[in-house]
């Protein structure tokens, strides 16, 4: 697979780690249709063109998020052992074959379908790998590295439902998402086969851009014995990690979901409300490089508490939510939050449990993170 790679390591010299960090950007960027945020914007035309109701929709999402989710641990596994490179290529043209789906779905039983391909591949599957990608490179730095990467990923994702909600206005709902898959195959096919490096090694090249360490073991990375999913999850460590993920993913996926609708009731507007999710961005930027900072200088023992804190101050402003500043404060909040979670939960990871097993071990998070969030959005609906 890699045998390319190694016939050129002694032509890399610039640190091939910066490239899989922007390369990563796009791909998180890219899964933005399968996303809470970009599937938001078509909830009100699944209603309208389908006669769903929203506790419908909100069941047809949550079965087909938890249906992607439980596939999870062993997209994680397939990863450690085929690469990155193989795993994104592959992934992406798969998710836009689902993304194409959801343009001619008709009823309950195809949305409830479309939404296991989308969430699956996009926000579980492309969102594993790309993180797993940038942990493989990086170790001294990574916390900030994986901050860095999910706060310009998530700022060019937040702009996915703005894009959306144009493409619907200018040429339908259906439309949009058959656009939506022409972009992700024309992009993420083409930068994950020839712009993806498994690992350092593969072109000659170790961690951080280190100078090659002799008689490293197989079996020690970054300096740490590597653990496999099976020892990690019997961990107090790891299911901290895992509460807190769980948490946050229910709840602001639960907001992000309905979000058109809930802020349509404090005043706004369909189009104002999608761009509610611009100010995320601002929020997302600061915590997730703040995080990144402190998970690298400080530790990682508090960053957990600390997430929860915001995710406590995002739900009290959303139960108070009006047309005017409050919401832009609630939007910047909101992302922090996820911003914070993001990258403490991928920085964490590697350092406890080492980047061996990283795939099925983040696997087992994700699991746990995406069947927490496919319950959000129905609690939510059956609450209001």
């Amino acid at each position: 697979m890699n045998g390319g790679h190694r016939g050129c390591a002694g032509r890399q010299r610039q640190f091939v780690g910066w490239r899989i960090v922007v390369l990563s950007m796009i791909v998180i960027a890219m899964t933005g249709p399968g996303q809470t945020i970009g599937v938001s914007v078509f909830i009100d035309w699944f209603a309208l063109d389908l006669d769903l109701s929203r506790a419908t929709i909100s069941t047809a999402y949550l079965i087909g998020t938890v249906g992607g989710g439980l596939a999870m641990p062993r997209v994680g596994r397939a990863i450690d052992r085929y690469g990155v490179r193989r795993s994104i290529t592959v992934i992406g043209a798969l998710f836009a074959v689902a993304i194409a789906f959801m343009a001619g779905i008709t009823g309950v039983l195809w949305l409830t379908l479309g939404f296991f391909g989308i969430r699956l591949l996009g926000q579980g599957s492309l969102s594993l790998a790309s993180t797993v990608a940038v942990a493989h490179w990086f170790e001294r730095r990574r916390g900030f590295v994986i901050g860095l990467t999910m706060t310009v990923g998530g700022a060019l994702m937040a702009l996915v439902p703005v894009a959306l909600n144009e493409v619907i206005d200018a040429l339908g709902w259906r439309s949009a998402w058959l656009v939506a898959a022409a972009m992700v195959l024309v992009v993420l096919v083409p930068i994950g086969w020839f712009g993806f490096v498994d690992r350092p090694a593969d072109v000659g090249q170790q961690v951080d851009g280190d100078v090659a360490a002799e008689n490293q073991s197989a079996m020690v990375i970054d300096g740490r014995p590597s653990v496999t999913s099976d020892e990690a999850i019997r961990t107090r460590r790891f299911w901290v990690v895992a509460a807190a993920t769980a948490a946050t993913s229910m709840l602001i996926t639960a907001f992000n979901f309905h979000q058109i609708a809930l802020l349509g009731e404090a005043g706004l507007s369909a189009t104002v409300a999608a761009a509610m999710f611009l100010p995320q961005v601002l929020g997302t930027a600061a915590a997730g490089v703040l995080t990144g900072v402190a998970a690298d200088r400080i530790g990682m023992r508090y960053l957990p508490a600390a997430s929860m804190v915001l995710l406590l101050a995002a739900q009290l402003l959303g139960a108070s939510v009006d047309a005017g500043v409050r919401a832009v404060v609630y939007a910047i909040v909101l992302g922090a939050t996820g911003g914070a979670v993001r990258t403490m939960s991928g920085a964490v990871l590697p350092a406890w449990f080492g980047t061996r097993y990283l795939g099925s071990i983040q696997g087992s998070l994700t699991l746990i993170a995406v069947v927490s969030s496919a319950l959000g959005p129905l609690a939510l609906a059956l609450a209001h």
